[in-house]
């Protein structure tokens, strides 16, 4: 048995259920906090809606059928609930996903849980000009270093579209880092 199927069974069961919680929490919280951080760039957003991924894990994991990793499953759930929450908050600021983004990278420079220097606000502008998919990608592989098996499981795609999608938001990022 591996570490995470007995993780898995105190999940599951009631009386371990608390326990086997709190070891999850120590173990995943900060990939986590840092994949959601990614998307939604802000701090206090990132710890929403890493606070709304584990409410939402703790709830679903009993039906939790092992298909993929555990921590594959949990990544699945953090990557909705952050693509969730900016569709929500850009439909209550009544603007486009695209301009949400924009507005949140140009507030990052004054953002003080942002450690970056002009060349990093730059490159999170860049990423920002990439669709969706692309940027997930691009975050993933570049600033995880998640391999690409894992992440087709996370996002539920192909290894061949993942590796195209990087390929071009590379070459999108590295187009509009020289501009200028």
């Amino acid at each position: 048995m591996t570490d995470e199927t007995i993780l898995l069974e105190q999940l599951k069961s009631e009386n371990q259920k608390e326990q086997a919680f709190k070891v999850l929490l120590n173990l995943y919280k900060e990939r986590l906090y840092w994949h959601i951080r990614n998307i939604v760039k802000s701090h206090d957003d990132a710890d929403d809606v890493l606070q709304n991924t584990f409410i939402k894990v703790y709830k679903n994991i009993a039906g939790f059928k092992g298909d993929s990793k555990l921590y594959s499953w949990m990544y699945r759930i953090a990557t909705n609930e952050s693509l969730s929450f900016l569709s929500k908050k850009a439909k209550q600021l009544q603007i486009t996903n695209e301009e949400l983004q924009n507005t949140t990278i140009n507030n990052l420079a004054s953002d003080v849980y942002f450690e970056g220097d002009h060349i990093k606000l730059k490159l999170q502008q860049a990423i920002a000009s990439l669709p969706e998919k692309q940027q997930l990608v691009f975050n993933m592989k570049y600033f995880e270093d998640i391999k690409y098996k894992d992440m087709a499981e996370i996002l539920e795609t192909s290894e061949g579209a993942l590796k195209a999608s990087y390929h071009i938001a590379v070459k999108k990022i590295e187009s509009y880092l020289t501009q200028d």
